[in-house]
């Protein structure tokens, strides 16, 4: 540890180390996205729809219990990517899935 370059934090006023300082604001960068029950979902996860969705532009509808594979986190605490055969660009609300 004695190699590692330490660097001034403003918002606490300590020098700490780069790495730790890094980490700090990784952790604080990070956004809780949440389904419907409060489970904590991330990259990569599969959901299940509880709700009928109409997909606007699509014109089609996903039905209750419909399961979405490897969705992303967009950085909104609400919204989610993902895919699904035959639709481009799906966003889906957090609180009409849920972690399966």
């Amino acid at each position: 540890m004695a190699d590692d370059e330490y660097v001034y934090d403003e918002a606490s006023g300590e020098w700490l180390p780069a790495s730790e300082l890094a980490a700090r604001q990784a952790a604080e960068g990070a956004v809780e996205v949440r389904d419907s029950v409060g489970n904590l979902l991330q990259d990569g996860d599969q959901v299940t729809l509880i709700k009928d969705l109409d997909v606007k532009g699509a014109g089609q509808t996903l039905k209750r219990g419909t399961l979405i594979k490897s969705i992303r986190l967009t950085g909104d605490p609400q919204e989610i990517d993902c895919k699904y055969e035959g639709i481009k660009g799906l966003v889906l609300r957090a609180e009409f899935v849920r972690k399966r």
